[in-house]
C-alpha cells in the first residue's frame, strides 16, 4: 500500500494532460511557455515548502499510502509530484475557463449585432 498516493497523483496528473491534449488548453497549446510556467511555479511551491519546513510550520506526515520515500527532512517524494499536478490542473483550468468565457463573450457580441 505504500504507493497508492504517489500512483494516484501520476494518474490524475495524467489525466489533466489527457484533457489538456483534447482541448488543447496548456502544453499542447504552447508546450514552452506552459514548461516554463510549470517550472517556475514548481520552483515557487517548493521553496516555499522549503521555508515552511524550515520554520518548522511544516512536517511530513505518516501514512501507509505513501512511499516513505524523502527528498530532504520532511520533504517526501510525493510532495513535488502534488505541486506539479496542482500547478498544471490550476492551468489547465484557467486556460479552459478563458476559452468558455471568451465564447460566452464572442455569443454575446454576436446576438447584439443581429
Amino acid at each position: 500500500m505504500g504507493i497508492v498516493y504517489l500512483a494516484s497523483l501520476l494518474v490524475s496528473l495524467g489525466c489533466m494532460l489527457l484533457l489538456d491534449r483534447r482541448f488543447r488548453l496548456f502544453f499542447w497549446r504552447d508546450a514552452l511557455s506552459a514548461s516554463v510556467v510549470t517550472v517556475v511555479g514548481l520552483v515557487f511551491f517548493l521553496v516555499w515548502d522549503v521555508a515552511g519546513i524550515a520554520e518548522g510550520i511544516f512536517f511530513r506526515g505518516e501514512g501507509s499510502i505513501a512511499t516513505g520515500i524523502v527528498l530532504a527532512p520532511e520533504l517526501p517524494i510525493e510532495e513535488p509530484v502534488f505541486l506539479a499536478f496542482l500547478v498544471i490542473c490550476t492551468m489547465i483550468l484557467y486556460t479552459g475557463a478563458a476559452r468558455v468565457l471568451g465564447a460566452l463573450r464572442r455569443r454575446r457580441r454576436e446576438q447584439r449585432a443581429s
